[in-house]
Formats: C-alpha cells, sequence, structure tokens
C-alpha cells in the first residue's frame, strides 16, 4: 500500500492537473485555493469580496457560528476537512496575491479567520495568478 494518499474534496470542483491535497504519514499538503465558488466560479468583487462569503462558517469559531469567511479560507477548510484535519492543525501558510497593496486587506479578514495560534505564513507578490484571480492560498497541515 502506498504512504502517498491523493485526496479531492466532494465539495470543490475536481480538476484533471491536481489533486486537492496530497497526505503523507504526519503531513497533508493542500494545494492553492483561489477565490472559486464550488461551481468552479470566482466569486465576484475585489480582495476584500474574495475574503467574503457569508454562506460558509467561521474556522476558527468551534462553534461554527456564522461568519463572513474568506473564499479561499473556506475552500481549504473543505480540502482539509476531506483530508481528515481542520484549521487548528495547519503549520504554514502560503498567500499568493496579484498586488501587495492588497495586503492590508487581506491581513484584515485573516487575521479574523484564522485560530491562534496563527500558523507561519508567507505572503508575497505573484507576477500572475490562475483565472486572472487577485488572491492564491494554500496550507500545510500536521496530521
Amino acid at each position: 500500500m502506498s504512504e502517498v494518499q491523493k485526496i479531492n474534496s466532494p465539495d470543490r470542483p475536481a480538476g484533471p492537473m491536481y489533486s486537492h491535497a496530497v497526505k503523507i504519514p504526519g503531513l497533508i499538503f493542500c494545494s492553492g485555493q483561489t477565490p472559486m465558488d464550488s461551481t468552479g466560479n470566482v466569486v465576484p468583487g475585489d480582495i476584500k469580496a474574495h475574503t467574503a462569503s457569508s454562506s460558509c462558517h467561521r474556522v476558527c469559531d468551534l462553534t461554527f457560528k456564522l461568519f463572513p469567511q474568506a473564499q479561499c479560507v473556506s475552500n481549504l477548510t473543505d480540502v482539509l476537512k476531506a483530508a481528515g484535519s481542520s484549521w487548528e492543525n495547519v503549520v504554514k501558510v502560503n498567500v499568493y496575491l496579484r498586488s501587495m497593496d492588497d495586503y492590508a486587506a487581506m491581513n484584515e479578514e485573516y487575521i479574523k479567520l484564522l485560530p491562534d495560534p496563527k500558523p507561519a505564513r508567507t505572503c508575497i507578490q505573484a507576477g500572475k495568478l490562475p483565472f486572472d484571480v487577485d488572491i492564491e492560498i494554500e496550507a500545510i497541515a500536521a496530521v
């Protein structure tokens, strides 16, 4: 039996060119998620709109009260759940922004959404992101 398990969330559109996550003993590597809804369409609006998706639950609130949540974070929540994990186990996050001018607005929502203590994080400006979106987020979680 292979120790590499490829995972796709039933709540995310599947793509033929990658897995939503790959799980190995002790770690889960989540593919980058863009601000796309469950039908594969980019949610409308700017960086804050891509951060706000009122139909989702706050990931860091263990009672899962309704709260605006980042679309990218929401998508990663689905992937982590499919892999048998959660944000409480995330150890590293990489954020890719189309423009560092969006850094403060992204941080404003990121701080609200992720549980404390926050995971280690890198944030960079990317030259061009898939589907010309303004943000992509990936994560690595412990099992």
